[in-house]
């Protein structure tokens, strides 16, 4: 694994120097502020974007960053979660197909006011929240168990695993030396895992279960937010998690 730059969390957009090579033609990015990860998945036809930042502003950095990486445009989205952080630039990337697991898609439809508004509040300005809620953009190609998805000399299976982190939490597996798991923010490693109103807390732990048997125990695992982590981690985690749960924490 190899860092392009001292602090990824301490950038701005359109400075490649903070994106992480995790594998060949895999690579990462911790966005500014709420530390989120992007990722890049290249293959020969194209490049699979994992989650799209906070703003169309982001997004459309993220898309210029990924085809000065690899050289192919983004033709591919996965959504890990409907949560603004995560979904707020997917419009920036036009022409390219989402994907994302099944109900997102109506979730988002209904919900743009409220993904607005949780924006404004953990900081995001209004006017880029406004624009970004107005041109929200709802999946294609709904995921329910496991999709295998081409990029052109290489393919990445995306897995619905959830209900957990959100109702909808949707994770990528990119087979090769090392397999790596995008896990959106079923896993955290910057803090406590954050359990919000659609968190489904008594199936977070089981959720956690199936990303372990899909990424095995050599996998490397990218957290939605913080640094890489492994099977080891992954596992201490969901066991804290179901203790907290279990005992009614939130």
């Amino acid at each position: 694994m190899e860092p392009l730059g001292e602090d990824p969390r301490q950038n701005t957009p359109g400075d490649l120097r903070h994106w992480e090579r995790i594998a060949p033609g895999v690579a990462r990015r911790r966005l500014p502020l709420w530390d989120a990860t992007a990722g890049a998945v290249a293959g020969d036809d194209g490049v699979l974007m994992i989650d799209t930042g906070s703003s169309l502003r982001e997004g459309a950095a993220l898309r210029g960053e990924a085809r000065a990486l690899f050289g192919p445009p983004v033709t591919r989205i996965a959504l890990t979660h409907p949560h603004f952080d995560h979904v707020f630039g997917a419009a920036a990337f036009s022409g390219a197909q989402v994907y994302g697991a099944v109900g997102i898609d109506e979730l988002l439809a209904r919900c743009a006011d409220s993904l607005h508004a949780d924006a404004v509040r953990h900081g995001l300005p209004a006017y880029e929240a406004g624009e970004a809620a107005d041109v929200l953009v709802r999946p294609h190609h709904l995921v329910s168990g496991e999709l295998t998805v081409p990029l052109g000399g290489r393919e990445v299976v995306l897995a619905n695993v959830g209900p957990g982190h959100t109702g909808h939490d949707l994770v990528v597996l990119v087979p090769g030396t090392p397999d790596v798991v995008f896990c959106g923010d079923l896993v955290e490693e910057s803090g406590t895992p954050q359990a919000g109103p659609d968190a489904q807390r008594a199936r977070w732990p089981a959720a956690l279960d199936r990303v372990l048997a899909l990424g095995g125990e050599r996998a490397v695992y990218v957290p939605g937010h913080g640094a890489l982590v492994d099977a080891a981690y992954v596992r201490a985690q969901r066991d804290e998690l179901a203790q907290r749960f279990t005992e009614g924490g939130v």
